[in-house]
């Protein structure tokens, strides 16, 4: 039977968040509650903000907890109060616009979740250039054989070819089983970005190990790692920095550095062990913003695979899906 615990105010800066239910069980594999949820989010307050600021944000809603059903919700959900600020949207595929969150402050987090909030994915842009995203998302995905092990040697290759590039990367866990890397970028295009993201795709392909660009399932390796490029399209999204994931242990996409990469494993961050970290060590993103880098040597790249007769993949027209 559904929780029905008397609802209890949350105070959020000059905020007053009223949360329904906060005793409804949410994570079923360790009894974490609703309440612990707000809970988490308001103990890495300054983090998911700085994750979320200003960009179009899909949220996964489960309004009754895990074991139910998972809604993908773009618009805003109904009920909000007016200090909840919004971006619309343009979604061609369909002509349709849609009212997205778009978080300037940690009360509209909190607000999200009492609404049955778990996981945070933004855009890659920011609603003040929706159409030039400035960030640039690593995404290595590995396949049902793929270990973490191979996801630790492949970052070490991205991490290499960043460098090499004079850019700055930021590493988290996806909160599953792969690795995400950001990297602030001056605003483009997305099909800049995405045709960027791929040119650097295809280079760690070259350097790794059981690595692929292949944009099928059926043409990959089980055990391979995809760079999935792909996510650097317009209206595609991931998991925020220090969302909470929709697993029973109640995971989290938590920024690491990269000494840590080889030592982690991605269980070790949940909602439970977070909080903790983000006290000692504060928002090991903080400062992405300070380090803007121009894609143009990677449209170099790009340009010099296609003479080498590098074809544009699959799944390039799947961006406003």
């Amino acid at each position: 039977m559904a929780s029905t615990s008397p609802a209890i105010e949350v105070e959020v800066d000059d905020r007053v968040v009223r949360v329904s239910n906060p005793d409804r069980v949410y994570f079923p594999e360790t009894g974490a509650t609703k309440k612990d949820l707000v809970d988490y989010y308001l103990a890495v307050g300054p983090g998911i903000v700085n994750a979320l600021w200003e960009r179009p944000c899909m949220l996964h809603r489960f309004p009754t907890g895990l074991s139910g059903e998972k809604v993908h919700q773009k618009r805003l959900p109904k009920g909000a109060p007016d200090w909840v600020e919004t971006v619309r949207l343009h979604f061609p595929r369909w002509n349709r616009t849609a009212d997205e969150l778009c978080v300037t402050e940690l009360g509209s987090v909190i607000w999200a979740v009492q609404m049955s909030t778990v996981e945070f994915h933004p855009w890659n842009s920011r609603r003040g250039h929706v159409e030039e995203p400035d960030e640039w998302r690593i995404d290595l995905d590995p396949g049902p054989d793929c270990d973490w092990a191979t996801v630790q040697r492949t970052t070490a290759v991205v991490h290499e070819v960043l460098d090499e590039l004079g850019a700055v990367g930021f590493p988290k866990t996806s909160g599953g089983r792969g690795l995400h890397v950001y990297v602030r970028i001056e605003p483009r295009p997305f099909a800049d970005v995405r045709r960027a993201a791929l040119a650097f795709a295809r280079e760690v392909e070259r350097r790794a190990d059981d690595v692929t660009t292949a944009w099928w399932r059926k043409d990959r390796d089980p055990a391979d790692l995809f760079v999935d490029y792909n996510q650097n399209s317009r209206d595609h999204t991931i998991a925020a920095a220090y969302s909470v994931r929709g697993t029973p242990r109640g995971t989290v996409s938590t920024p690491v550095t990269w000494d840590e990469v080889d030592d982690v494993e991605p269980d070790d961050f949940t909602i439970a062990t977070v909080p903790a970290r983000f006290a000692e060590l504060g928002d090991l993103h903080a400062d992405i913003d300070e380090h803007a880098f121009d894609v143009t040597p990677l449209l170099e790249w790009a340009d010099r695979d296609e003479r080498d007769g590098a074809e544009q993949p699959d799944g390039a027209g799947d961006e406003d899906r």
